[in-house]
């Protein structure tokens, strides 16, 4: 099914450009203020900017037992994260709705990106193959690749040569 509404989205955007649309008039970039969330965030507002399009950053606020973090810090990290997709896209001309939610990242993405006419979403991966995958229970990004009904461009995280 997945792959359909990709083709499908994929007929559409050629199709637009064909008739000189803009393809993307709204991207959504999630954020969980990491290194990985920074190379999506210089993509997403890269593709936004030349599409003239509106970014929209989003920080979801997620505590549970087995967090290190407290909600106060984890909306501390959001603040600092929005701010920072707001101050690049400032720098580059590009309009930026700052967004915060509470509850489960992946659904919550979801959500905002149905509710708010979201035409792109723009998020980081880690990248985990094997084993690593499974031990972190799958990834937001695989989770909305999943159930997207937008485009979904994930970009990975670039690794250091030390890092595996």
């Amino acid at each position: 099914m997945a792959w359909y509404r990709l083709a499908r989205s994929r007929v559409e955007s050629e199709a637009a450009a064909r008739r000189g649309d803009d393809v993307f008039t709204r991207v959504l970039i999630p954020t969980d203020g990491g290194r990985t969330a920074e190379r999506a965030t210089e993509t997403g507002l890269e593709i936004a900017a030349r599409h003239g399009a509106s970014v929209d950053a989003l920080f979801v606020v997620e505590s549970g037992e087995g967090w290190d973090f407290s909600i106060e810090q984890n909306e501390r990290v959001g603040e600092r994260a929005v701010e920072e997709i707001a101050a690049r896209a400032a720098e580059i001309g590009v309009p930026v709705r700052k967004s915060f939610r509470y509850g489960t990242p992946h659904e919550e993405i979801l959500e905002y990106a149905a509710d708010h006419g979201v035409d792109l979403v723009v998020m980081g991966s880690h990248g985990r193959r094997g084993v690593g995958r499974f031990v972190h229970a799958g990834s937001v990004a695989e989770r909305v690749l999943r159930g997207a009904t937008v485009p979904v461009l994930v970009v990975r995280h670039e690794r250091r040569s030390t890092e595996r």
